[in-house]
This record gives structure tokens, sequence and C-alpha cells, in this order.
């Protein structure tokens, strides 16, 4: 690789991380071209975009990256490296996990999201089980919408509480009135003969 492909390389490296708040570093080493092709393929529908990299330079990259030291992660950058970029801090590591079911690879290498670097495979399940900002949104609109859904029930069984009292006094009314009539008629009944 001569020198200006290197700083290619290391600027399309850098364009990634540009705006990346979540970066995970992988090894898929030792999966064939099918197993690659359908990994990558479930990236892209995820919306995860994934690089082999080079270990220097992606390290030469990271070093140029202004606001994150990413020096934690470095020592991890050894053998096949493969760079994966998501908007989501969970779906890179359910991505390894479910591949991880049928086979050894891919690994964690390393990860920086929410401003908090993982170092090593040990970290995957915790990685995982990270909930995204949509499933913590929905949690919160689900706790705000819990003590909302609380009055509202409580309001309607008290306007039904108070529908069934009126129509129970209701009909003792009707059957107060109609039996007046009826013992008046009664009365009247006598009193003609």
């Amino acid at each position: 690789m001569t020198k200006d492909q290197k700083v290619v390389a290391i600027q399309e490296i850098k364009d990634l991380l540009q705006d990346a708040k979540v970066v995970y570093v992988a090894d898929l080493e030792g999966l064939n071209a099918a197993k690659s092709s359908e990994f990558r393929r479930q990236a892209f529908k995820q919306n995860i975009k994934v690089k082999v990299v080079k270990n220097t330079l992606l390290q030469k990259a990271m070093e140029q990256m202004e606001g994150v030291d990413y020096s934690e992660m470095f020592a991890s950058f050894k053998g096949n490296s493969t760079l994966m970029i998501s908007e989501t801090a969970n779906a890179p590591a359910k991505l390894i996990q479910g591949f991880r079911k049928k086979e050894e690879k891919p690994a964690l290498k390393s990860a920086y999201l929410q401003e908090t670097f993982y170092v090593g495979d040990n970290n995957l399940d915790t990685l995982a089980n990270i909930k995204s900002r949509e499933e913590m949104i929905g949690e919160i609109i689900g706790l705000l919408q819990s003590p909302i859904q609380r009055v509202v029930s409580a309001l309607q069984n008290k306007s039904e509480t108070v529908e069934a009292k009126a129509e129970e006094a209701a009909p003792a009314v009707e059957e107060t009135a109609t039996e007046t009539p009826v013992a008046e008629s009664t009365e009247e009944t006598p009193s003609a003969e």
C-alpha cells in the first residue's frame, strides 16, 4: 500500500468516525465468504456500517480524531479488525450475538458508546442488554402514560358507578309512583260500592 493510499484509507476511516456515537471493533477472522456476506447483509438491514480495516490505519485515524480519545481501544487492535458504526447502541452487539449462536466468530474486540469504552469479548452480553434510545423513549412514555391511564380509568369507573346508582334509584321511584295510583284505585273501588 502506497503512502497516498494509506492517507486515503485513513481519511475514509475518519469520515466514518466523524459523527459516530457507537463504534465497535470486531474480529470476523474465520468466517468463510458466504458467512461474511451474510453478516454484512444483516448489518446493512440494521443500518450498521461495516468496514474491514488495518489496525495501524484505524489507530492513526482514531488518533487524529478530535473530541474522543480512543486510546483505550488500541490494545485490542491485533489480528483481523472490522469497524462497525451504528446509530443504535446495542445493534452491533445483538448482531454479533446472533451470529455466535452458530459460530465462534465474530468476536468483540472493543467498543465505544455512550461515552464509555468496553474492551474485550466478555462485554458482549452487557452491550447487547444496553437499551437503545428508542427502547428508553418507549419505557419513559409508558411510565408517563401509566398515571394518566389510572386517572382516566378511575374517572370512567366513577361515572359508571354514578350512572348505576341513578339507574337503581329510578326503578324505585317508578315503583312507588305506580303503587300509589293502584292504592288510590282500590280505595276508589270500595267507596264506589
